[in-house]
């Protein structure tokens, strides 16, 4: 054999080589993404981090999956599904209970629960609810602990009110004065019912008074969670995971206009008409000049506001209501660094779970955590 040949065959194989590992880099993996509730513009980084390609950049072809947050605690603490939205209570008692899981990104900074109140109620504090009658969907989740946590806060316990077991129905329930105060998602129902008060739907309610259980005790809440196993192993795959998800929350954060427009793909029946269409486009296009500027972040707080008020004047409040709920969800987001866990929340999550009788024996919180998968951390 010629040297020639020799020379070109070789150069054959080096190029058949590089096509095979360019072809293996490409590879993504397949990952299941546990979500609980149903589909919402509340989990708009998610439909953002897919529609961006931020998730496939990262090496993943992601599919998510909704259920009950149970399910999905059980799923990954077995290795059965890497990632999931879970809120950090649930990884406390997981843990408590064997099951090896780890919140690996704090996604919400601020509890999202709150006490509302009409706004002519004579609670005026949080000490005013003695006595009262306050609704709550019943005694377990985020809503319960959060408002023994308020009552804690207040040198407070369940005993210094009359609980009333509501269901998912306060906007409906206080509206009706069925409840002196109600244990809300700060983000979401006080607007319900304000918009229900405002449309004279309300009986006698005329607006609303908020108590937010973040301005009181620091708790933990939804955040990316993972195994421990996976964690230890790929720990590469978490932080590309992280990495992409961070992206996510950053682009809603930014352009909740443009955040809004690609949840419609996701999110069943979301408010869109075409003018509303247009108002989102010419909103994101205007939004994308001003980043283009490197704007400070209370500039960008800023401008989420001029765009509200902007839209406000070509659209109803109800037609607005989940482009609200949108924008006040990204405020208990935000944080000088996105994503990241204070262990002193953690333990203040874990006393109110031991006062509430859901865990019996305490853990090592600073296990439940980790902060090492955040982007240039």
């Amino acid at each position: 054999m010629s040297k020639a040949i020799r020379l070109a065959l070789l150069l054959v194989f080096v190029l058949l080589g590089s096509v095979g590992l360019v072809q293996a880099q490409d590879i993504l993996v397949e990952t299941t993404f546990f979500m609980t509730y149903i589909p919402t513009v509340q989990f708009s980084q998610m439909y953002v981090g897919l529609e961006q390609g931020y998730f496939e950049e990262a090496g993943f072809n992601v599919t998510l999956e909704y259920g009950n947050e149970p399910d999905g605690v059980e799923l990954i603490a077995l290795g059965e599904r890497q990632f999931g939205l879970i809120s950090g209570e649930q990884v406390i008692v997981a843990r408590a209970n064997q099951r090896p899981i780890v919140s690996v990104y704090n996604w919400f900074q601020r509890f999202p629960v709150a006490v509302v109140v009409p706004e002519s109620s004579d609670i005026e504090a949080v000490t005013d609810l003695v006595g009262r009658k306050v609704g709550v969907p019943g005694r377990f989740g985020a809503t319960y602990s959060g408002l023994v946590a308020l009552l804690a806060s207040n040198g407070m316990s369940e005993s210094d009110i009359e609980l009333v077991e509501i269901g998912f129905n306060a906007p409906e329930v206080v509206c009706l004065g069925g409840v002196e105060a109600s244990a809300v998602y700060a983000n979401n129902e006080p607007l319900q019912i304000a918009l229900r008060a405002q449309e004279g739907d309300c009986g006698n309610v005329t607006g609303v008074r908020v108590f937010p259980v973040a301005d009181y005790v620091d708790l933990v809440s939804n955040g990316v969670v993972t195994s421990e196993q996976m964690a230890t192993d790929h720990p590469d795959q978490v932080s590309a995971m992280v990495g992409a998800f961070d992206r996510s929350v950053r682009f809603v954060i930014n352009n909740p206009a443009q955040a809004y427009l690609i949840s419609t793909q996701y999110v069943e029946n979301l408010f869109l008409t075409d003018s509303f269409k247009l108002a989102l486009e010419a909103a994101s296009a205007t939004q994308e000049a001003f980043l283009a500027q490197n704007p400070t972040s209370d500039e960008v707080v800023q401008s989420r506001a001029d765009m509200l008020t902007t839209l406000r004047e070509n659209f109803t409040p109800a037609e607005l209501l989940q482009f609200e709920i949108l924008l006040q969800t990204i405020t208990l987001w935000e944080s000088e660094m996105l994503g990241i866990s204070h262990p002193e929340a953690w333990e203040s999550t874990q006393q109110t779970l031991v006062s509430m009788g859901f865990l019996n024996d305490t853990i090592d919180v600073t296990q439940a955590f980790s902060n090492d998968f955040l982007p240039n951390n």
